[in-house]
Order: C-alpha cells, then sequence, then structure tokens
C-alpha cells in the first residue's frame, strides 16, 4: 500500500475502503465445529449433500395412497395397512387396494398417487374416494429439494441458521471454517475508566471499547482484551508489540489525532507503516490504518460517535474479508428530508436520523438529535445514517437524500 499520508488533503472514503479491501486477505487456518455451532462461521470448504432431500417419494398430506388407474372403475379400494413417518408400510399397493398414510411417509410401493382424507369416505375396510384426483397429486418426490452429491454451500458463504437446516436435513454434522481472527483491542487515554469504577474530576468512561468487544463479538470474531491503557508511550509501545505478536488485527481507539498525548499514532510511525491517516468523512476524520510488523492496524477516534461510525464504515468491511467472505456493500435507500440539515463541502458526512413511511408510502427522513461526535443518544435513537455526498453543501426540507438503514440501534 502506498503511503496515503504523504497525498494532500484527506483521503476520501469510497479510496480508503477500497484501499483496505485491496490490502488484506482471509487469515490462514480452518477448523471443523459441529454444525450447531457454525452460525455466522465462513465455510473453508464447499459442502455436498449426502443424500436426496427428500430421501424418498413421500406424502404431503394425510390420506390414502392408491393407484389412480383404480379409480376409473368407481369401485371402493380395500384398505390393506399404514405408513407413517419412520414406519413405512411394507407391503405393495396391488390393484383394487389403498394404504393410509401420513403427512411425510415413504410412499409405498405400487402406489402412485395420495388422496387427501377430505375426499373420503369409509365403510369398514372399503374405501370410497371423491372429487376430482389427478395423477401425482401430494407426492413429494424424491430429490426435488436436493440431489445426492449436489453441491448446497461454497466455500466462503457465511453460514446461517438456514443454512444449518438445509445442512442437517442432508446429513452434515460437522463442517470446515475458517479460522476466527483474533482482534487486540485497546483504548488509551488518562481520562479514561471502566463502567462501574468512581469518576475523577475530568475522567469519563470508556464507552468506546465496551461498545467494539459487543461489535466484536456479534461478528463472532476472537478477542484479545489489552484493556485501558495510559497515555504512556513504553506502556503503548509494549502493547501494540504483543498484538502484533498474538492477534491477526489490531483495533485502537484514540491516540491517532494531533494531540500532544496522542503517542499511538506516534508509536506506530516508529514500529511499523501507516497507509493513510486522515479520511474525509464526518464524523470520524482522524482514522488511521498500517501495518505494525506485518499485522493490519486500525486506528478509531477517541470520540464516540467517530469511533463506532469509522468501525461501521472502515473496518467492518476489512474485517469481513479477514474472515474470509466478501464484503457487501451496505443498502442505500432514497428518503424525502423532513428537515434542513447544515453540511459543509469537502467531507461525507453521516448524520444520524430516523426514517418512515410517510401516509402515502413515501420514505421519510429526519435528524435526530445533535450530530457532534461526542453525542450518543441520538446514535441510540438513530434507525438510519443519513449520507451526504462529500461535495454537497446544506441539503434542505423537500431534498431527495440518501440513508443507510441500520439494525435496533447501531447494524454492525
Amino acid at each position: 500500500m502506498s503511503d496515503c499520508c504523504s497525498q494532500p488533503g484527506l483521503m476520501p472514503i469510497e479510496a480508503a475502503r477500497a484501499a483496505l479491501l485491496e490490502d488484506l486477505a482471509p487469515v490462514a487456518g480452518t477448523e471443523s465445529i459441529p454444525l450447531a455451532q457454525a452460525t455466522g462461521r465462513v465455510l473453508a470448504q464447499p459442502v455436498a449433500s449426502t443424500v436426496c432431500l427428500p430421501p424418498c417419494d413421500n406424502s404431503a398430506m394425510d390420506g390414502y395412497a392408491l393407484r389412480i388407474a383404480d379409480l376409473d372403475s368407481g369401485m371402493p379400494l380395500e384398505l390393506i395397512g399404514y405408513s407413517f413417518a419412520g414406519k413405512p408400510f411394507d407391503g405393495i399397493v396391488n390393484p383394487g387396494t389403498c394404504v393410509r398414510i401420513m403427512t411425510g411417509a415413504a410412499l409405498p410401493d405400487g402406489a402412485d398417487t395420495v388422496v387427501m382424507q377430505e375426499q373420503v369416505t369409509t365403510q369398514g375396510e372399503s374405501i370410497f374416494i371423491g372429487g376430482k384426483v389427478r395423477p401425482g397429486d401430494h407426492i413429494r418426490r424424491c430429490g426435488e429439494d436436493v440431489a445426492e452429491g449436489e453441491t448446497l454451500l461454497d466455500s466462503g458463504a457465511r453460514i446461517s441458521v438456514a443454512h444449518i437446516a438445509l445442512l442437517a436435513a442432508a446429513g452434515i454434522g460437522e463442517v470446515s471454517v475458517q479460522r476466527r481472527p483474533v482482534i487486540a483491542l485497546f483504548s488509551t487515554g488518562d481520562e479514561l475508566r471502566q463502567p462501574g469504577e468512581p469518576l475523577g474530576k475530568g475522567d469519563i468512561f470508556d464507552s468506546n471499547r465496551i461498545a467494539l468487544l459487543a461489535a466484536l463479538a456479534e461478528l463472532d470474531l476472537e478477542v484479545l482484551d489489552l484493556g485501558i491503557l495510559p497515555d504512556d508511550k513504553d506502556v503503548i509501545r509494549d502493547n501494540l508489540a504483543r498484538a502484533a505478536r498474538e492477534a491477526d488485527a489490531i483495533i485502537t481507539s484514540g491516540g491517532v489525532s494531533v494531540g500532544e498525548a496522542d503517542y499511538t499514532r506516534e508509536v506506530l510511525e516508529e514500529m511499523g507503516e501507516i497507509g493513510f491517516w486522515k479520511v474525509a468523512m464526518k464524523p470520524g476524520k482522524p482514522f488511521a490504518y498500517g501495518r505494525l510488523q506485518g499485522t493490519p492496524f486500525f486506528g478509531l477516534p477517541g470520540n464516540p460517535v467517530s469511533a463506532l461510525i469509522t468501525f461501521q464504515q472502515l473496518a467492518v468491511p476489512a474485517l469481513t474479508v479477514m474472515k474470509g467472505s466478501a464484503w457487501a456493500a451496505p443498502v442505500q435507500l432514497q428518503a424525502r428530508l423532513q428537515k434542513p440539515v447544515k453540511k459543509k463541502p469537502g467531507r461525507t458526512d453521516f448524520q444520524r436520523g430516523i426514517y418512515l413511511r410517510d401516509e402515502s408510502g413515501n420514505l421519510c427522513v429526519e435528524p435526530v438529535g445533535a450530530q457532534g461526535s461526542h453525542i450518543l443518544s441520538g446514535l441510540a435513537d438513530a434507525n438510519c445514517l443519513i449520507v451526504l455526498s462529500r461535495d454537497s453543501g446544506n441539503a434542505e426540507a423537500g431534498d431527495m437524500v440518501d440513508i443507510e438503514p441500520l439494525a435496533t440501534p447501531l447494524d454492525l
């Protein structure tokens, strides 16, 4: 990666994201795990079905299995047995006979149609069929969903609950998945305290690291939590060296700006290299990316909203690639702005917003709360980000703007 710090001005967020995706690759190593534990993991090898789905012709209804040709005579049929799921009828449906069959039960030999029970009347062992019946009615055919040996999932797929249901039905008990990247995480700042500790004058609670721990857990990544580090260059250097040895990537919060006590970037420049620093986005301009002894480093800003937005917009795509998945750009929708918003050209602006549909079904959006990079309450209430392009200025009520919907409340 070229030294983007030498370039004049701020790096556009699109260029920063592209540089990250180009520079990173999946971590090495795989492991086999039980299927039930595989939600969110990334497949390392393709998975093929061990059976046909369904594995045999079976009934889609509770009813009667018979030969369609026997219905031409209009004569009653003789009931000769029963077929239940797991307890199939082991005889043959010969002319003039039928078998009581339950949903999911194997179709008996000789039968070619199932008549649902609502179309049947019985008199002792005699069965009378009424209504229209078509050949092959209510039969689930062997292999109509999946053929034996068919590839169910390719390598690189992120396993969902629906995938697990499919794989289990196909007889897959274990899957080979990419090793989860280990992410070293710490915050820096003499003013930071762990939530629950007493605050001194000028102190604040470390919300960034706690939120990032939760976000990394949601991404199913392993974390080496190095805690809160003081504004001490030697301590930061020692912990960065440890992180480079023991982790696949490093994420820090704070210390990448230009303050006199912002040592993280300074130590990184001494021990490694910075790929780029300062991105044309708001909030989140002081975002740094580089490598420390070959280990990728993501330096997030210290302001809490800036930290979370840069994590979402820049770190998550990179970490997705490291997990072995392809990153997909977030969905953007257009909505009509309900209140004016202020913006200066020069940076892509991510403003917190709430969107909904008006009485006509059209999407509308308005900013929520103050938009300062330290104001967390608006982010907690937001269900979208209002994305204002780098070159745009103020937007007025009635303008159409791009929005990125969030989960409840922040989809990381």
